[in-house]
C-alpha cells in the first residue's frame, strides 16, 4: 500500500518501521519541513515530504500521528482531492496537563477525543494505535495464534475504513478488535484499562463489555480522574510531552 503519516513523532516513526518492514512505501511528514527528517527516513526507510504530499501519496491509507493541541493548526484543505475511502487514522490522546490545555468539549464528555479530532479534520476518522507505547507498537507485534498476543480496538463511524484498518493491525502482529463507533472510543482512552496495558484479546473483550458503549458522568469522571493522577505522576518524573 502508498501510505501517508503526518506526524513524525514516537508513534508516527514506529509505524514507519514497521510498515515499511511490511514492504509498504511510507511518506512521512512534520510540521518542519521533509528537510528535517533525514535521520528519521534513515531510520524508517520511510520518505520524507510535506504533509500535503503525504495526504496526497498515501492513497490507500492515512495516519494522523500529532499533538491533539496541533489539531486545529492543519491546513483547512489538507485533505482536499482525498478520496472518500482513503481511511484516515486518528492516534492522538488528551494530556491536558502536560502538553494540550483544556479543551471545554473533552472536559464536559461532549465529544470523544477522536470525535473532536474528526469535527476538526472535516472527514471520517478510525481511532487505533493510541493505546500502546510506541516502542511495544515497533517491537512487540507477534505472529496469529500466539499467547498473550497484544489486542488493539479499533473504533470509527466508517464500516469499510475500520475493516481496512483491522486488517493493517493483524498485519502488524496484534489483535485486531471491533472497538465500536467513534462515541464508543471513549473506552480506549487515557485513563481507562485499555490504555497502554498490553491486554490480550479476552481480557480487552471484558473491559469493552464492562464499560458498555454509552459513556456515564460517572465514567467521564473516573477516566479524567486517573488520567490527573498518570499526568501528575509523569510531571513528577520529569516527562514532557512537548
Amino acid at each position: 500500500m502508498n501510505i501517508g503519516i503526518i506526524g513524525a513523532g514516537q508513534i508516527g516513526s514506529a509505524l514507519a518501521v514497521r510498515l515499511t518492514s511490511l514492504g509498504h512505501q511510507v511518506y512521512i511528514a512534520n510540521s518542519r519541513g521533509p528537510e528535517t527528517l533525514t535521520d528519521v527516513a534513515q531510520k524508517t526507510g520511510a520518505t520524507a515530504v510535506t504533509a500535503q504530499q503525504a495526504a496526497q501519496r498515501g492513497t490507500d491509507l492515512l495516519v494522523v500521528t500529532i499533538p491533539l493541541e496541533k489539531i486545529p493548526a492543519l491546513p483547512k484543505d489538507l485533505f482536499a482531492g482525498v478520496p472518500a475511502d482513503v481511511p484516515i487514522i486518528d492516534t492522538s490522546n488528551y494530556y491536558p496537563l502536560l502538553r494540550d490545555g483544556h479543551i471545554p468539549e473533552l472536559e464536559t464528555g461532549d465529544l470523544t477525543e477522536s470525535g473532536w479530532v474528526q469535527q476538526h479534520l472535516g472527514r471520517p476518522v478510525v481511532k487505533v494505535f493510541n493505546n500502546i507505547l510506541a516502542a511495544h507498537l515497533e517491537h512487540n507485534g507477534k505472529p496469529a495464534g500466539t499467547p498473550g498476543r497484544i489486542a488493539l480496538p479499533v473504533a470509527s463511524d466508517d464500516a469499510a475504513a475500520k475493516q481496512k484498518v483491522l486488517q493493517l493491525v493483524e498485519e502488524l502482529g496484534f489483535d485486531a478488535l471491533d472497538g465500536g463507533t467513534m462515541r464508543e472510543s471513549w473506552r480506549q482512552q487515557p485513563g481507562g484499562p485499555i490504555y497502554c496495558n498490553d491486554l490480550p484479546a479476552d481480557q480487552v473483550q471484558q473491559h469493552l463489555a464492562r464499560l458498555g458503549t454509552a459513556r456515564t458522568p460517572e465514567q467521564h469522571a473516573e477516566f479524567l480522574a486517573n488520567q490527573a493522577q498518570q499526568e501528575q505522576a509523569m510531571q513528577a518524573q520529569g516527562i514532557k510531552l512537548k
